[in-house]
């Protein structure tokens, strides 16, 4: 199968490249990706001179580039996004260019050329907060900030391009994803790094809200798996079933650090600082993976505390020399 990967030298993105060249050898990757600050090359500088990857530098808003990286595939899997929420909150207009108008693009690509699968990668922010239970992917999207909002957007554009002109949509939406070289603006690596540098730990409000908790070697895999046996037009939830509080997740981290690299003035414990909570800051999300399990046999491995602990591992073996390339 030759894929056509949008926003594959994110987090995400990379891990999911890296996972289809190393449990399906016979795949190929053509990795389109404007290389925001969040899209960082040394993600796969090791893959350049693999044959089976290629690299296009292009932006998913731009039709003629995005038509010409999709001639010949099999797929396109969409991973490019802006998914940070505080920026949401600064920078709208990027948010609804690139989740919406860029989906379209990628739409109109598939459904000009007749690439088979489209695989379009959401979140579960899109249901909004969840007092009580857990969201199922019948369950309608209640977004509460622009972010969620330009997610929630693409997706139901997705929907409406399968129930119109029979595009083969498939949609996954995934809880929180940590592991190794996720950009250092998301919870853990933000904790991670500001603690090895001595700064501050910041943790909005009472730290009380709650995400579920995935690592991203098990979403890869459960994307690989919906990419070859979902069906289309149908919308998959997948998560780590690891709900954790913010403030204990932190908590988690200040020991994992204090076992690994001690602080030379008290326990990085001390760093955490209680700060402002941010407008419209959603309290839980939880899901229900009740259908990927039963139609696909997928079920997370990696728990919580284990994925946490490699994460960490990664990020003292790593983080100065990988974040450095990304700068130069």
């Amino acid at each position: 199968m030759k894929l056509l990967v949008t926003g594959g030298s994110g987090f995400i993105g990379s891990n999911f490249i890296r996972h289809v060249l190393t449990a399906h050898p016979d795949d190929r990757v053509v990795n389109l990706d404007k290389l925001t600050y969040a899209g960082n090359p040394a993600n796969l500088a090791d893959l350049e001179r693999d044959p089976r990857y290629a690299f296009v530098k292009g932006d998913i808003c731009d039709g003629t580039i995005v038509r010409d990286a999709s001639r010949g595939v099999d797929a396109i899997v969409n991973f490019a996004a802006e998914s940070h929420v505080d920026r949401s909150l600064m920078e709208p207009d990027a948010f609804l260019k690139t989740d919406v108008f860029g989906v379209f693009t990628l739409l109109e690509a598939v459904r000009e050329l007749k690439i088979p699968r489209f695989l379009h990668i959401s979140t579960d922010e899109v249901y909004g907060s969840v007092e009580r239970g857990s969201s199922r992917e019948s369950d309608p999207v209640r977004p509460s900030n622009p972010y969620s909002a330009s997610k929630a957007g693409g997706d139901l554009l997705a929907l409406a391009y399968w129930h119109t002109h029979r595009v083969p949509v498939l949609i996954t939406r995934s809880s929180n994803n940590f592991g190794p070289s996720q950009y250092p603006e998301k919870v853990i690596p933000l904790f991670v790094t500001n603690a090895l540098d001595d700064k501050p730990v910041p943790l909005y409000g009472d730290g009380r809200n709650v995400r579920d908790w995935l690592y991203v070697a098990d979403h890869c895999e459960a994307l690989r798996l919906v990419l070859a046996k979902g069906r289309p037009g149908e919308t998959y939830n997948i998560g780590g079933e690891s709900e954790r509080a913010n403030n204990e997740v932190v908590q988690t981290l200040c020991r994992l650090l204090d076992k690994a690299r001690p602080r030379k003035a008290g326990s990085y414990a001390d760093l955490i600082a209680y700060v402002t909570d941010r407008p419209g800051h959603d309290r839980r999300y939880a899901m229900d993976i009740a259908k990927i399990r039963r139609e696909l046999g997928w079920q997370p491995k990696e728990s919580f505390d284990t994925g946490l602990e490699k994460t960490v591992q990664w990020y003292l073996a790593n983080l100065e020399r990988h974040f450095a390339q990304a700068a130069a």
